[in-house]
């Protein structure tokens, strides 16, 4: 036997003879099965697991009890009363016969199992002695499991709360109120989404809220840049390979399709697939299956698509950049992010969101922006959108303590060129000789500054990268290795 402590089981019998039946068959196994109570009505049954709610593992009752309440119906009220008690019905109905629409009956009301009340000539022993005792340890294994799932489902579900409100939809204006509301539909459904936005307008934002309120948010959720690939590799990234599909190969590899199975795969900047790997995904979409390189058959896939892009796809197609049949596969249920600049009632609460977070970060007192500064900020016009608002939230905190002054703002957005009106901190870096750093240090800082002001002055990753001269995966590597998200 399996368990380690004893399995409490109330017996709902109103023939006395079952009874003495059933704890004669229980007796050798007294140390693992306790028989907690016994009552021969169900109402008393009901109040018996109101008043004692965690008391009982097992329920083993008569199909036709006295009190009223009986049958499906006494199971349905137990298990109202607590899902986790398992449920095991002895009846006469089935002695001459196998009732197949009794037994589902009998399980969709929620019992575990049943047996006939007299097989043959048994008089001293409930159904059959091993069957029954069996039936009562794997029930009682079937709670344990459902009372583990149950925990990791609350655990899990606590984990999505707190990634919500991480990732929350920030604003009260009516775009913002609107996105929410497309955002709350699209999780009900399980149709691909295409998201249209300018780089950084938060499209990998609504993708992860999409998915964390949809029936899959127990499921992986995975993002990519497909920007970020090199052609050469875009396929083994997806789809994977097996272990010596070609020179190099020495593991087997699941693809990202593979590790999305069930769940959701975010693929942002969709523009930027070669037109050879957009077949590819076409068929996948239409077959719900993927061709693994080095594998002879196709692995079956059940995946839901949320793509991205700030280019107009229509005109992409018009191009013959982008595939006709692939863009209206995708682009079920647009969803349309707008600039920062659109929602200026929106950036007092980006702001005072992300001096929340960066300040809880620093262990630091929450400053005040004052109403000047703030104006300033509401009018910047946001080329980069809210990746940029973002970093210069962050850059505040470095200019001022408790009080952000216009000043700081100017600062902040890159709009100060007065040096003689650079705060004391800034100074630091040049004016002191105690402030010298070692070149490595301000190289990389150096680095990051002009990484940030490029990606803020420009439409998209990919964009940023060509600016910067470098191919996408070297910029990508390079954000990763200087902690730029």
């Amino acid at each position: 036997m399996k368990t380690n402590r004893r399995i409490n089981v109330l017996i709902i019998e109103d023939e006395e003879f079952d009874v003495k039946r059933i704890e004669k068959t229980l007796k050798p196994f007294s140390n693992r099965i306790q028989i907690k109570d016994v009552v021969s009505n169900g109402r008393v049954a009901l109040e018996l697991i109101t008043n004692n709610n965690n008391g009982y593992d097992i329920v083993i009752m008569d199909f036709q009890i006295a009190g009223g309440i009986m049958g499906e119906e006494l199971i349905r009220r137990i298990k109202k009363i607590n899902l986790m008690i398992q449920v095991i019905v002895v009846t006469k109905m089935t002695i001459n016969m196998t009732d197949y629409e009794f037994a589902n009956q009998l399980l969709e009301a929620g019992a575990t199992w049943y047996c006939t009340k007299y097989p043959g000539d048994i008089e001293e022993y409930i159904y059959q002695p091993t069957d029954f005792i069996l039936s009562i340890v794997n029930a009682f294994e079937k709670k344990k499991l459902e009372e583990d799932k149950l925990k990791s489902n609350k655990k899990i579900n606590r984990n999505i709360t707190e990634i919500l409100e991480k990732k929350q939809l920030i604003g009260m204006s009516s775009t913002v109120e609107k996105l929410k509301k497309q955002v709350e539909k699209s999780a009900e459904t399980d149709s691909n989404i295409l998201i249209y936005g300018s780089s950084g307008t938060g499209k990998e934002l609504v993708a992860v809220n999409i998915h964390y309120r949809s029936k899959r948010k127990y499921e992986n959720f995975i993002p990519i840049n497909c920007g970020s690939l090199p052609d050469n590799l875009i396929a083994s990234e997806l789809f994977g390979f097996e272990k010596g599909s070609f020179t190099g190969a020495e593991l087997k590899k699941p693809g990202l399709f593979e590790i999305a199975d069930q769940g959701t795969i975010f693929l942002d900047e969709i523009s930027e697939l070669p037109i050879s790997v957009q077949s590819v995904l076409l068929r996948v979409i239409q077959e719900g299956e993927i061709d693994k390189i080095g594998r002879t058959t196709k692995i079956k896939v059940d995946v839901r698509i949320i793509a991205a892009t700030n280019k107009n796809l229509k005109e992409e197609v018009a191009a013959g950049n982008f595939r006709e049949d692939l863009y209206y596969r995708l682009n079920v249920v647009p969803i349309h992010v707008p600039p920062l600049k659109d929602r200026q009632q929106d950036i007092p609460y980006f702001i005072e969101h992300f001096l929340k977070v960066f300040s809880t970060d620093m262990n630091r007192e929450v400053p005040e922006i004052s109403p000047k500064g703030m104006k300033m900020l509401i009018k910047y016009f946001w080329p980069g959108n809210v990746r940029e608002l973002q970093n210069v939230t962050e850059r505040l905190l470095f200019y001022g303590d408790k009080k952000l002054s216009e000043d700081h703002v100017q600062m902040a957005l890159g709009l100060q060129s007065d040096t003689h009106r650079i705060n004391d901190q800034t100074q630091q870096w040049f004016l002191k000789s105690d402030s010298i750093v070692p070149w490595r240090e301000m190289e990389k800082k150096l680095k990051k500054d002009y990484f940030e002001f490029v990606r803020n002055n420009s439409a998209s990753d990919a964009e940023t990268a060509k600016q910067l001269g470098l191919a996408p995966p070297n910029y990508y590597r390079m954000c990763k290795e200087l902690g730029l998200k």
